[in-house]
């Protein structure tokens, strides 16, 4: 398991090795979204709050990208992905996983998903997005991106994704 330091390291080697341009704005850490959209307020870009669960077997998991302003609801959510009852994984999950701590959870954590295990559900409303910005493994700092660089980036990952409305 990397340290914060050396998540967010991994995250900007990979794109700069691919080529894509990003800014980079450091804060205090954002535990929760609440507390990030302070520090947002003036970042000019969609963000988001990502999310990770597993199924009730625990044989699947699902790394869900929300806007920062959608209201969240399980339930909702369990209806609209069709993919059964849901609920967070645990921090050992989200390590072994995606690599990272909670509060870090990051579409950058797919980095570790050797295996390509984790489904991606992403809102819709990225797609109308010309920046987003997410944590680059790491809770301390935003990194933003445009949105075709991101679709970019998560593609080459080769998790399947697909786009939904929350």
């Amino acid at each position: 398991m990397r340290n914060r330091e050396e998540n967010r390291k991994h995250v900007l080697k990979k794109l700069e090795e691919m080529g894509i341009h990003f800014r980079i704005y450091e804060h205090p850490p954002l535990d929760t979204i609440d507390i990030a959209q302070d520090y947002w307020k003036d970042i000019d870009a969609m963000h988001f709050k990502n999310l990770f669960f597993r199924n009730h077997k625990g044989k699947q998991h699902y790394l869900v990208i929300i806007k920062d302003t959608t209201p969240f609801n399980i339930h909702k959510l369990e209806k609209t992905l069709k993919q059964g009852k849901l609920s967070f994984a645990s921090e050992k999950r989200l390590e072994k996983y995606l690599g990272v701590k909670p509060g870090s959870v990051s579409p950058f954590g797919l980095l570790n998903d050797i295996d390509k295990h984790v489904k991606i559900f992403i809102d819709k409303q990225l797609q109308n997005a010309e920046f987003v910005s997410f944590h680059p493994n790491d809770n301390t700092a935003s990194l933003v991106l445009t949105h075709d660089d991101f679709i970019k980036f998560l593609t080459s990952t080769g998790n399947n994704f697909e786009y939904f409305t929350p």
